[in-house]
């Protein structure tokens, strides 16, 4: 077919305007494109759009990285076509509460997010983002990133970082966060201690120059140090200087989330509501048996908050296991002042007493004795051979108890250890992810099953969040409908941070689009065997670029940074 030049597509293309149709499943007129070309053509799939919308049958015309048509595009030619027949096309999948941030530039194909269908990730939770870093810490950081990367940062600062990122490569799109547990840590220190005035008033300015040159929002971590030495008053005080008019997003992973859930529930609300912040709380749950049943209460504090004129939010994972550090089973008294004195108080035969008492009962509570607590990763190579085991496996191979065996693999190994933990139910992970205000999200970093990114036994999140919550909670369990899963996965994400030309399928937005097979798509990561790849996605477009091509990544990186 004769192609013409791209001034004659572009008029001809106004087309577009006087040729909106209310799509439907019953098929639409077609268009004369005699001549016009396309990059791509997604022909004959059912388009779920991203807005919560019944599914409609069209043709995706995509051109210089945007979608140009969605109509009947039989008569068009295009440089590829791909037949879509059977498959469900939707935005791609924004994931958006990660922990990727500069693992991007280790693992720039993003193979464990990109093979699940996600298009955008959200780094910076938690409380601990990329930036800014403290002065002192710049050199040594310039000197390894131009040893691994080829590259350097001009100064501490996010915009820096940012900059630096700018200019690197990679396959799927990327923003960040800013971590109030990083601001805290260079302003304030690892102390439990309040903020001066003056550091109060140099947190305040850390915060505002980062979301002006860039970050999403604020995030903190108020089960890890030091973010969780910061007061209710002190959080206010702090996210409420962010500028108006920028996203005053608030992203927390709460002060608690087992026992004391609920009570985390209400602060978090309360730092939004007096700092006029919008609320997303992050991977929302009800840890340990016996706080299982709060879920529902959990919901209804965010379903009320909501009536009473909050902006509130919560993410969430497809899985009943938690990942995080082992040091986190242990009082946050012992961890005051950071790892090295941690270490200290761990060979304190007279504070361990106390400790004991409080492991064994978090253990206990969480994931129903040691035996559910298992390693993930540790930093000494001797103990490699004890990653996938639990730590009542490990105290029985070492002739040890387990809470003894956990204080020594944490003195062994400069306290960093990583540990899955499987404390939740599925009836309530089941109600949460239901609830219309709960976005899907991996709460993990990017991973691939080959060296290096493969030196860590990954949470199997990693690799198969978003497979695993249309395969077994839409098609399997029925939680919700297929179209409302897809929305909790793309515009309502997006939404969220003000991103107006993603997470929608819809004319003039960015071609980031994610096609499955809904009768195959499936997560195959295991917890004993996690870095494997989901089936049923066969194609990826990030950018107008086809980064998942038939199930396989065809190495483009038309991945770009984001900022607010």
């Amino acid at each position: 077919m004769k192609k013409i030049n791209r001034r004659k597509f572009l008029e001809n293309s106004t087309l577009l305007t006087a040729s909106t149709f209310v799509l439907g499943a019953a098929g639409i007129p077609a268009i004369t494109w005699k001549g016009n070309s396309f990059d791509i053509v997604i022909s004959n799939g059912l388009i779920i759009d991203g807005t919560g919308s019944k599914e409609f049958r069209a043709d995706i015309g995509i051109k210089d990285g945007k979608i140009l048509a969605l109509e009947n595009l039989k008569s068009a030619s295009a440089d590829r076509i791909i037949d879509a027949t059977g498959l469900k096309v939707t935005p791609g999948f924004i994931d958006i509460h990660t922990h990727t941030d500069l693992g991007v530039l280790s693992n720039p194909n993003g193979e464990s997010k990109v093979r699940q269908g996600i298009t955008l990730e959200i780094s910076g939770n938690c409380g601990e983002s990329f930036a800014p870093v403290n002065p002192e810490k710049l050199s040594e950081i310039n000197e390894r990133f131009e040893e691994k990367y080829g590259t350097t940062v001009a100064n501490n600062s996010m915009g820096a970082f940012l900059n630096m990122l700018s200019g690197q490569k990679f396959s799927v799109n990327q923003a960040t966060l800013l971590g109030l547990g990083t601001i805290r840590e260079i302003c304030v220190g690892m102390d439990d201690r309040p903020a001066t005035v003056d550091e109060m008033r140099r947190m305040k300015y850390e915060i505002q120059k980062a979301i002006e040159e860039g970050a999403f929002g604020l995030a903190s971590g108020l089960e890890y140090t030091p973010g969780s030495f910061a007061s209710t008053e002190e959080l206010i005080e702090v996210c409420g200087s962010v500028p108006q008019g920028k996203t005053k997003l608030y992203a927390t992973h709460m002060r608690n989330e087992d026992d004391f859930g609920e009570e985390a529930v209400d602060e978090a609300i309360k730092i939004a509501l007096e700092s006029g912040c919008r609320l997303q709380m992050s991977h929302l749950k009800a840890s340990g048996k016996s706080n299982w049943h709060k879920a529902e209460s959990l919901l209804n504090k965010m379903d009320e908050a909501v009536k009473n004129g909050l902006e509130v939010h919560a993410d969430r994972y497809t899985y009943v296991a938690y990942h995080t550090g082992l040091g986190n089973l242990f009082p946050l008294w012992a961890r005051d002042g950071g790892n090295e004195s941690f270490i200290q108080r761990l060979q304190n035969d007279s504070l361990l007493i106390e400790m004991r008492k409080y492991s064994d009962k978090k253990a206990m509570n969480l994931d129903g004795d040691w035996a559910g607590v298992v390693i993930s990763g540790i930093n000494n190579t001797d103990y490699q051979i004890f990653k996938g085991k639990s730590i009542k496996e490990i105290s029985q191979q070492l002739g040890k108890d387990p809470f003894d065996t956990a204080v020594d693999l944490l003195i062994n190994s400069s306290a960093d250890v990583s540990m899955v933990g499987f404390g939740m139910s599925e009836k309530s992970t089941e109600k949460i992810l239901s609830h219309p205000r709960v976005m899907i999200a991996s709460d993990a970093g990017a991973h691939a099953p080959y060296p290096p990114m493969n030196n860590r036994i990954a949470h199997p999140r990693a690799y198969g969040t978003f497979p695993r919550a249309i395969g077994k909670y839409v098609r399997e369990r029925n939680i919700c409908s297929l179209e409302e899963m897809i929305k909790k996965m793309t515009s309502m994400p997006a939404d969220k941070l003000f991103i107006k030309n993603r997470g929608r399928i819809k004319q003039n937005n960015f071609a980031d689009i994610t096609i499955f097979d809904f009768n195959t798509i499936e997560d195959r990561a295991t917890f004993l065997d996690p870095h494997q790849y989901p089936k049923g996605i066969p194609y990826v477009i990030v950018n107008g670029k086809v980064v998942i091509d038939e199930g396989r990544h065809t190495g483009e990186r038309p991945g770009v940074l984001l900022r607010s």
